[in-house]
């Protein structure tokens, strides 16, 4: 009995012209700017057993224990892109604030490209276990050959908080974030950091219905 195993057609359907946007990149006619949505990790052996369900003992980017083959948010590109002088607003929040972050990203290739801006933060509150970084934000930006521009960021200190399960609701106490700007979630260009000074907590009713312009609620 042969075996056959799923390419990478099978599980991501291209469509009609698939064919035609892979020869196209192929040949170099499109700088592609596409982005793994997960961790591809080494061996199994780089994973806890499947019957374990805690994603804090070694699952996904966020927790994985070593070095993945690809890691979350790569991509390729026929360009390169280099960052720099990382910003943040205030070096330090309270926990109904937010802070703005800013990068400079220049493409330092020959040919135009788009790169995508990922925003990661960890959060150095020893009271829980908290991921070793987790996606903020990200933002798309269009770059000429030898252009750049900067990226803006807007990060709510309720965004970095974390279901309590003492508490029942979410929260964030006074703590160091550290902030990550890079290409991938294994490929950071530039950290800094703030404090945040106060504590806050927010119902799951509150967080969970949030819409980027209000809340659910509001717009009732």
């Amino acid at each position: 009995m042969t075996m056959s195993f799923p390419t990478v057609v099978d599980i991501f359907w291209p469509g009609e012209e698939g064919g035609t946007a892979i020869a196209d990149v192929l040949f170099g006619d499109y700088n592609p700017s596409g982005r793994l949505p997960y961790t591809v990790y080494g061996t199994e052996r780089s994973l806890p057993p499947m019957t374990e369900y805690d994603i804090s003992k070694g699952f996904t980017y966020m927790y994985l224990d070593g070095k993945p083959v690809f890691g979350f948010g790569r991509g390729l590109s026929y360009t390169s892109f280099d960052y720099s002088n990382l910003k943040i607003s205030s070096p330090q929040i309270g926990s109904d604030g937010s802070v703005k972050i800013e990068v400079d990203v220049r493409n330092a290739g020959s040919r135009a490209g788009d790169e995508v801006v990922q925003l990661y933060a960890h959060n150095n509150d020893s009271s829980d276990i908290q991921p070793k970084e987790q996606l903020q934000g990200f933002e798309r930006v269009s770059l000429n050959a030898g252009e750049t521009k900067t990226v803006s960021f807007s990060l709510p200190v309720e965004q970095l908080a974390w279901w309590g399960t003492t508490q029942h609701s979410f929260i964030v106490n006074p703590a160091k974030i550290d902030v990550l700007v890079g290409s991938a979630s294994d490929d950071i260009r530039a950290k800094a950091s703030f404090q945040i000074t106060t504590a806050g907590r927010w119902p799951g009713s509150e967080l969970t219905t949030r819409v980027a312009d209000g809340d659910y609620a509001a717009q009732k």
